[in-house]
């Protein structure tokens, strides 16, 4: 009833070269663009934080929040997907206070807090690269050129 996959067949090297395909011809862009007077569709995706490794159980987040936008695209909608990056919090300063050797306010105090905010603020892009290396593997499609960025002054205010 059904045919044999043949098992010679390298899938890693044929999603590679599909991943190739969507980034030379710019079919993220051009599915965008080829929408641009249809019903727009907004979908909220609750960004991941900068300073951590994407680890195998972001696959499953990072398809599933991919496939509601590409339904819609395929509905009709014009599906505009901002990137954001969740860049402050706890998390954040726990890691910047480890790698400076600092435990607790007064500490932080002492080290002054502009400076330590500057330190969290570099720290969040420390894993940047790999999330949009890790994006792309996993077919995610999303604009990573413009991001939303939660520490920027204009998202806070919003």
């Amino acid at each position: 009833m059904y045919e044999k996959v043949s098992t010679n067949m390298n899938f890693v090297e044929r999603e590679k070269n599909v991943e190739k395909f969507w980034q030379e011809n710019d079919i993220f862009k051009k599915s965008i663009e080829s929408r641009k007077n249809a019903p727009e569709y907004t979908f909220y995706d609750g960004p991941p934080t900068a300073n951590g490794k994407p680890h195998i159980g972001h696959v499953l987040t990072r398809v599933i929040k991919d496939m509601i936008p590409r339904y819609k695209t395929m509905k009709g909608y014009q599906v505009p997907r901002k990137a954001g990056w969740d860049t402050h919090g706890l998390p954040v300063e726990l890691e910047v206070e480890k790698m400076l050797g600092l435990d607790g306010k007064e500490q932080i105090e002492e080290y002054g807090l502009i400076p330590f905010i500057d330190k969290c603020k570099e720290s969040v892009w420390k894993y940047k690269g790999m999330w949009e290396d890790f994006s792309g593997t996993v077919g995610f499609w999303a604009d990573m050129e413009h991001p939303y960025v939660t520490y920027h002054d204009d998202y806070i205010e919003s």
